[in-house]
Parts: structure tokens; sequence; C-alpha cells
């Protein structure tokens, strides 16, 4: 019980540093918020009305293309979140501050966690800005409360898979350049997904890819709580994909840092 207490103390003690430092130097987290607010407004007004067209069920009653992209941007806001935790733990380890908490009488097991929680919380925050753009731009969810909820419980389900897998990047990662770079193909996926247009407008080897990658199921589960559009087997099929990639992502991160501890 007093391991646990101890190590619950270091890790809010790795919090505050880590929302601290985001804090100090917002540059990085600004950026993260600005490409999905800038996606948004892209594929809304410059390519929306081409675009939207194509579609034959636009989601809701309004026929309003922004009411088809903001769910997939919205995720997008989280996926490119995982950005800032892979630098920041890159950052951490190649100045030699990992080493130094390593000879300091803390738990292990803070460095990771404060930097997963603070990444999280910092996430979170740039979807909460994107949702009031797309709400700003005409966006109409029809929601109610609970709907609303598990919505933004997903999104956070989300963060925190890729939040972890981002951890690991970052332990394994060179430098920062390195650690920005790999988690890029994350950020872009939900394109190749749901996210701008329905994958069966697309060819028959990506529309596989479209229906079958992790995020196209919570870009539709979102799209019916807010919407109301059929959801059918998507929630099942998306909360397994977040339960598994927290689950790799954390065992992966530990065990590098582990590893990393024993060099």
């Amino acid at each position: 019980m007093a391991t646990m207490s101890y190590a619950a103390r270091d890790s809010r003690t790795m919090l505050r540093r880590n929302l601290r430092k985001a804090l100090r130097y917002p540059s990085l987290t600004l950026t993260v918020v600005i490409m999905p607010i800038m996606m948004l407004l892209l594929f809304n007004y410059v390519f929306g009305r081409a675009l939207g067209t194509g579609i034959s069920d636009l989601p809701t009653g309004s026929g309003e293309y922004i009411d088809y992209i903001a769910p997939g941007i919205i995720l997008m806001a989280a996926t490119s979140g995982s950005l800032t935790v892979a630098i920041s733990i890159c950052i951490d380890k190649t100045e030699g501050i990992v080493n130094r908490f390593r000879t300091m009488p803390i738990s292990r097991a803070s460095f990771l966690t404060g930097h997963v929680v603070a990444g999280v919380i910092q996430t979170m925050t740039s979807v909460a800005l994107v949702i009031g753009t797309a709400l700003l731009m005409g966006f109409r969810p029809d929601a109610t409360v609970v709907e609303w909820a598990a919505a933004i419980g997903l999104l956070a389900l989300l963060t925190l898979a890729l939040t972890w897998i981002s951890a690991g990047i970052g332990l394994v990662a060179r430098n920062a350049e390195t650690a920005s770079n790999i988690p890029m193909p994350l950020t872009f996926m939900p394109f190749i997904g749901s996210a701008i247009v329905p994958p069966e407008s697309m060819p028959t080897g990506l529309r596989w890819f479209a229906e079958y990658q992790p995020f196209t199921p919570i870009i539709e589960t979102l799209r019916g709580l807010w919407l109301g559009t059929e959801i059918g087997s998507s929630a099942t099929i998306g909360l397994a994909w977040c339960v598994g990639l927290s689950l790799v992502g954390y065992l992966w991160a530990r065990r590098t840092f582990r590893t990393g501890a024993k060099r």
C-alpha cells in the first residue's frame, strides 16, 4: 500500500512537471492544434462542395458536408496529440534527464505515467478546441448528454492508447526529429478511412484497408453518437481496437523503459 502511495505521489510530481513544461513552451501543442483546424477549414471551405455532392447520405437533415467530416477531423486531433509525448520523452532521454531520474529515490513508473497523463490532458484540450471550431463552422450534432459523454470517453480512450504507443516511440527514437516522424502515419491514417469520404467510393484495395483499419470504426461510432447514423458493430470493434492498442503500447513502453534502465 505504501509503495502504491509513493508511486502515485511521484506520478503527480511528474505530471505537474510536464504540464508546467507544456505551458512554458506551448509552440508544439499549438502546432498540433492548428493542423486539424486547418484541415477542417480546408476540406469544408475549399473541397467541401466538390466532395459533399458525391456523398449521397450526409449524416443529418442539414445535408452539410461539415457534419460528415467533423467527427473524422476531431479524431485527427486525438491522433496528432501523440506527437507531443513522443518528442517530449525523447528530449528527456537524449538530454540525460531520464538517467538522472533513475538515480533518484522515485518510483520508476512515475516518469512514463507523468508523461502519458500530461499528454492525454493536452490532447483532450486540443480536441475540445477543434470541437469548438467545428461548432462555429456549422457542425450541428443532435446528441444527448449521455451520447456526448460516450463520444468524449471514446476519444479519451483512443488518446490514451496512442499516447502509450508514442511513449514507446519516444524511448526508442534516437532524436527529436525521428520521434516526430515515426508517429506521423498515425496522424493521417483517418484520411485513409471514412473521415473525408465513404470507403465505398475508394478503389477495391484501398477500400479494404479503409474498412478494416482501426480508425474507421471509431469514426463511425463518433458519427453515430453525435449525428444519429447507424453504428452497428463499429462501437464494439472500435473499443476493442482502443483497448488492444492501449495494452500493446503500455507493455511496450514499460518493457523499453526497463530494458534501458539495465543498460
